[in-house]
C-alpha cells in the first residue's frame, strides 16, 4: 500500500492564524505577540505533560504566553483556543492537494499532536476523506517522539510511505530517525539542513513531489 501522512495543524490547517486570532479574543492587539511566545511554550507543556489532553497543553501554554507579556488568563477564558479549533481555515492549497493524491492511488493518514474530538472537528475543513488518524491521545506521547509513527507503521505496515508536513522539529527530525521518507513544507521559509528529501513552500506540486520522492513516477 502506498501512504502519505500528513501533521494536520500547520501543514494542512493554518494552526498560526488560529492561535493568533483566538489569543486575539482576550487581548485585543496582541495575537501576533501572544502566538510568537505560544510557540516557545507549548513543547515545553507537551515534554512536562505527554499524556495531557490537547485542549488543555494548549490552555497551559496560553497561560504561559500571557505570563510573560504581564498578561493574565482567567481559568474561564483559558479555552478559547480549542475552543476555536473547528473554525480555523485550511491553507488555500490544501484541499486540492489532498485530492490529487487520492485520485492518483495513495491513502491518506493524519498523525497529529492533538485529541480524538479536535481532529473530528477539523476533518469537515479537509473536505477530503482520510483513511486513518493517530492522535497524541491515541498514543499517549506528543511528536518528536516516535509513538505516532510507531503505531501507524504496526497498523498498516506500508510499502511506501511519505511523511509530509510543516513541523522540522515535530515531523522531520523524527521522520529522518526512523528512516522515513519525508518532505518538508516550509511554509515560514526556515533556513534548511538538508535532512529532508524534499522542500517545498506549500502543497501546491505535492503529487509531482511524493512521486518523485518515493521513486515511483
Amino acid at each position: 500500500m502506498r501512504w502519505v501522512t500528513f501533521d494536520c495543524f500547520g501543514t494542512l490547517v493554518d494552526w498560526r492564524h488560529g492561535i493568533a486570532n483566538g489569543a486575539d479574543l482576550l487581548f485585543p492587539g496582541r495575537g501576533a505577540d501572544l502566538l510568537e511566545r505560544y510557540n516557545q511554550h507549548e513543547g515545553a507543556v507537551q515534554e512536562q505533560s505527554p499524556t495531557l489532553r490537547y485542549r488543555y497543553v494548549m490552555a497551559e501554554a496560553l497561560r504561559r504566553a500571557a505570563a510573560d507579556l504581564g498578561l493574565t488568563v482567567r481559568d474561564d477564558d483559558a479555552s478559547v483556543l480549542a475552543a476555536g479549533i473547528p473554525y480555523w481555515p485550511t491553507f488555500p492549497d490544501t484541499r486540492a492537494a489532498l485530492a490529487e493524491l487520492r485520485a492518483a492511488g495513495w491513502r491518506l493518514a493524519l498523525l497529529t499532536n492533538c485529541d480524538r474530538d479536535i481532529i473530528g472537528h477539523t476533518q469537515r475543513r479537509l473536505e477530503v476523506p482520510v483513511d486513518a488518524i493517530v492522535t497524541a491521545e491515541d498514543v499517549g506521547a506528543y511528536k518528536p517522539a516516535l509513538e505516532h509513527f510507531h503505531r501507524f507503521r504496526d497498523s498498516f505496515a506500508p510499502e511506501h510511505w511519505v511523511h509530509v508536513a510543516q513541523s522540522h522539529r515535530h515531523d522531520m527530525v523524527p521522520a529522518r530517525e526512523l528512516g522515513l521518507t519525508r518532505v518538508w513544507i516550509n511554509r515560514t521559509g526556515e533556513p534548511d539542513d538538508g535532512i529532508a528529501h524534499a522542500v517545498r513552500p506549500d502543497l501546491r506540486d505535492l503529487l509531482a513531489t511524493v512521486r518523485l520522492v518515493s521513486g515511483l513516477e
